[in-house]
């Protein structure tokens, strides 16, 4: 049998721009014991914990379904946030690793991360999420003080975090480890500074560091809005984002997207395909995903009521509740959105492959002369620090 012979009957993978980002699987839980009251995230409290044996069954269901619509990808990363994935037994994180195994290839050094609170409970099953396959964890810290922590709505103590941080260490080669920042008014540079220099010196390779932001239909957006919830004001927030990159720089942990912080080489590699605009497929309740077919780029969302979820699986359905092909412009300004959040910035040629167009280089030039923007000795295009502060803004100037 000739070479062409045997590759016709395999399932061809359509060529786009950003191929070489790679092929990314997403898998959302989405239950949490406590519903933190700053997050918009599909999350959801049940009083009785889920039968995690039927959501197995569906989760099988779901990612054959993609594997038809995706055929012939080599997985590089695989990615179980939510909710609380860290709620989740070990055999079940397994049983959808063993899934996403028979319907795709899985890179030799695919990344499987988890995102985890750091309960003393949850940092207890490390060791069979470990034995499941996992080799990268996430641990959602937010604070290092216990009274900014009880404001957060967060179920863990400062100690438990730092405790459950080392515990990942023993049994992860790769973790990282979330903090907010901008969290009130009473947050000085000097106690920031402090704290973060504090997360450094337990972090290894990668932080996740982010301004308290007042998300629509939170707790915390309905505090606001009553006069009961007090945040830094823009001027204050900017002044705590400048330290952080300093600090973090200095401490050989450089800022690598706007909000993450990397050893050269650390970077979280589920997160790069996102940026790059890369090729991922969505699984789970309330989960996100875009898949490259022969007529098109689709964005596709399913379902974020986990029972409604689970019944439109179980009955034979899907669980799609978006399903759009997008256009030529769309792709070009998620691109932009998305790559322009990376130090390294875009690349002009992928943004003329996606959108069929040119950017504007008179535009280009003004918003390099406002400080806004700067080309790298690459070629390409990147937000400066300034410009990162101001990014929708700036992406919407520049789609225009």
């Amino acid at each position: 049998m000739t070479i062409a012979a045997a590759l016709a009957g395999r399932p061809r993978v359509p060529a786009h721009p950003t191929a070489a980002a790679g092929f990314a699987v997403y898998v959302h839980w989405p239950f949490c014991l406590a519903k933190c009251p700053y997050c918009d995230f599909n999350s959801h409290v049940r009083h009785q914990p889920p039968d995690q044996a039927r959501y197995i069954a569906a989760f099988r269901r779901e990612i054959a379904q993609r594997a038809e619509l995706a055929p012939g990808r080599t997985v590089s990363s695989i990615f179980f946030g939510g909710g609380t994935p860290s709620l989740m037994e070990g055999a079940t994180v397994g049983a959808i690793l063993d899934a996403i195994g028979e319907h795709w290839a899985v890179a030799s050094d695919c990344e499987v991360s988890l995102e985890a609170n750091p309960t003393s409970v949850e940092a207890g099953r490390f060791r069979d999420f470990r034995a499941a396959g996992v080799n990268r964890v996430s641990l959602g810290v937010q604070a290092l003080n216990d009274t900014d922590l009880k404001a957060l709505g967060r179920m863990h103590s400062a100690q438990e975090a730092l405790d459950a941080v080392a515990i990942a260490r023993r049994y992860f080669e790769r973790y990282s480890f979330d903090l907010i920042y901008a969290r009130s008014p009473n947050q000085t540079p000097a106690l920031w500074q402090a704290e973060l220099e504090l997360a450094i010196s337990h972090a290894a390779e990668h932080l996740s560091l982010y301004q308290l932001t007042i998300e629509p239909g939170t707790a915390f957006d309905q505090l606001f809005r009553a006069g009961k919830l007090a945040i830094p004001d823009p001027d204050a927030g900017a002044a705590l984002y400048e330290l952080t990159q300093e600090i973090t720089a200095k401490h050989g942990l450089p800022v690598y997207e706007i909000s993450n912080h990397a050893r050269p080489g650390a970077e979280c590699r589920h997160n790069l395909v996102y940026w790059h605009y890369g090729e991922y497929a969505g699984v789970g309740p309330g989960a996100h995903g875009r898949l490259v077919t022969a007529d098109g780029r689709y964005a596709q969302s399913t379902e974020k009521r986990p029972e409604t979820w689970l019944e439109r699986i179980e009955a034979g359905s899907d669980a799609l509740v978006e399903n759009e092909r997008l256009s030529a412009e769309a792709q070009g300004d998620e691109y932009l959105l998305m790559g322009l959040r990376l130090v390294e910035g875009i690349d002009l040629d992928v943004f003329e492959g996606l959108a069929g167009r040119k950017l504007n280089g008179n535009r280009i030039g003004s918003l390099i002369a406002e400080g806004f923007l700067a080309r790298k000795p690459n070629g390409r295009l990147a937000a400066t620090p300034e410009g990162a502060l101001l990014l929708d803004a700036l992406v919407a100037d520049l789609a225009a």
